[in-house]
């Protein structure tokens, strides 16, 4: 019992995709570090083999990762299906892709939605679809998706991203709903201002194209947190370990922020 609360995941094998930076690679050190085998996936190898690496092992577990595009789902799928095949099964899914350009949503292209449908919502489907057996063989599944607040309350300036991740989170709670009577979990985590090198570009350009400091920027958004502040990137990778833990069991298809208050003070 001891050896199982200090190590929840110890046994069990994770793939977390985009997990070589930002929200990705904070979720990946902390699977690690519930005892989970981390599998990494994303397109810069460089940045994965450091990533992995670096990642807490024990002397016991066996780290690896992927190099795949998620702008081409058939080669994602045969590369991870292949991985899972040598591998052995994986217990737990976290999906987690760059989301679209940013822009209002009546300029948007009829490619920009295809494209961003493709990246998140098939992607998903389709790791999903390579990952389930091996979870219903080992009787233990989760399945968790990092989207974002705007599920709940659409972003100004977002239009594409807005749309499609709303699909994400119906696509996810769907899915929780045939999959329970498994014991297979299925849940949405949604980020609020987090503070990564994605989210500093995004307000760098906002500041520069109002022409006023990036402080200022930072400032007026964490004005309207409740918290006064930008979550930390391990703050929502805690909450995604206790998603893929033995203890979350009973929790499944809901959307969860994790936006230090910001969406209950609407």
């Amino acid at each position: 019992m001891g050896s199982e609360m200090a190590d929840p995941l110890e046994g069990k094998r994770a793939l977390v995709c985009g997990g070589s930076q930002g929200i990705g690679r904070a979720c990946a050190f902390e699977l690690a570090r519930l005892g989970a085998e981390v599998t990494l996936a994303a397109r810069d190898e460089e940045a994965l083999r450091k990533t992995s690496s670096e990642l807490p092992a024990h002397g016991r577990r066996n780290h690896r990762y992927i190099r795949v595009d998620f702008g081409d789902p058939s080669v994602l799928e045969r590369e991870v299906a292949a991985h899972a095949e040598a591998t052995g099964p994986m217990h737990i899914l976290v999906n987690n892709t760059g989301g679209p350009a940013a822009g209002p949503l009546v300029d948007a292209k009829p490619d920009a939605f295809l494209g961003a449908f493709s990246n998140h919502v098939l992607c998903n489907q389709l790791l999903a679809q390579a990952l389930l057996p091996g979870m219903k063989q080992a009787g233990y599944g989760r399945i968790i998706n990092i989207i974002s607040t705007s599920v709940l309350q659409p972003i100004k300036g977002l239009g594409v991203s807005n749309t499609i991740r709303g699909a994400v989170a119906n696509w996810g709670r769907t899915l929780a709903g045939e999959l329970a009577c498994m014991g297979i979990t299925v849940n949405n985590v949604l980020p609020g201002y987090t503070a990564t090198a994605h989210l500093r570009l995004l307000l760098q350009a906002t500041a520069e194209k109002r022409s006023v400091t990036l402080e200022k920027v930072e400032g007026e958004i964490a004005a309207l947190i409740p918290m006064g502040r930008f979550g930390a990137p391990e703050e929502i990778a805690a909450v995604v370990g206790f998603l893929a833990s033995p203890l979350a069991s009973y929790v499944t298809g809901v959307n969860l922020p994790v936006d230090g208050g910001r969406m209950a003070g609407q």
